[in-house]
Formats: C-alpha cells, sequence, structure tokens
C-alpha cells in the first residue's frame, strides 16, 4: 500500500530533511486549495487549517516505512498532525498540519510558499 504525501517545508526537493524522500516518487508540484495559512517557525513551516492562503509543494508517492520515518520527522500525532487535504486540482494526499494554538503568534507566509519566504511574512 502506498500513501500520496504532499510536502511544502524542509521535505521539499533541495531542502535538508529531503533524504527521507530518496525511495519515494515525485507525482509532481501541487497546490493547496486556499484554506490555510503557512505559518514561519523559524527553521520550517506548518500548514495551519482556517486560513486563506493556498500553500505550494510536492507531492510524492511513499511506501509504509518512508511514511513511518515522516511521522517521525514530524512528530505524529504529539506535534503535527497528519491529515489528507483535497489539493487545488481535486486529488487528496495526506500532508502534516499544526492547529491553530500551536501556531499561534507566530508569523505567516502569506505566499503560502517555502521557498519564496524571505520577504513575504506578514
Amino acid at each position: 500500500i502506498v500513501t500520496r504525501v504532499f510536502v511544502y517545508g524542509t521535505l521539499l526537493k533541495g531542502e535538508p530533511n529531503h533524504r527521507l524522500l530518496a525511495n519515494a516518487e515525485l507525482v509532481g508540484a501541487a497546490v493547496t486549495k486556499p484554506v490555510f495559512a503557512l505559518a514561519d517557525l523559524g527553521f520550517f513551516p506548518a500548514m495551519v487549517e482556517g486560513g486563506d492562503s493556498a500553500v505550494s509543494g510536492e507531492v510524492y508517492v511513499v511506501d509504509p516505512p518512508t511514511l513511518a520515518r515522516l511521522d517521525v520527522l514530524e512528530g505524529h500525532p504529539r506535534f503535527y498532525q497528519r491529515r489528507r487535504v483535497v489539493l487545488a486540482d481535486g486529488t487528496t494526499a495526506e500532508t502534516y498540519v499544526l492547529s491553530p494554538e500551536q501556531a499561534a503568534g507566530r508569523p505567516t507566509i502569506s505566499s503560502g510558499d517555502w521557498r519564496a519566504r524571505q520577504g513575504a511574512k506578514s
């Protein structure tokens, strides 16, 4: 069984944790529906439900051992919660989100794009 996973921060190609997706198949670039906020937690971002930004990222197909490694990295379920989201093209994927309470007081990246975050904080 494989799982489609939407990544939007340090797991993106070229980012520090991308190595965890070494055995994953890249489906392609993707964007969420505009129903999130992208919080800047310093060294990594967090998608938060209830905003008005579309978050940019990539979708990968991962096997169960890879999904388990991602859950460990993301602290699921103690820190991030892994949830299924609907992407702008109508497909679904699992992704990791924080609660609004966990992200309270953090700057947001209004562009929804972690890679373009410099100068895009509000």
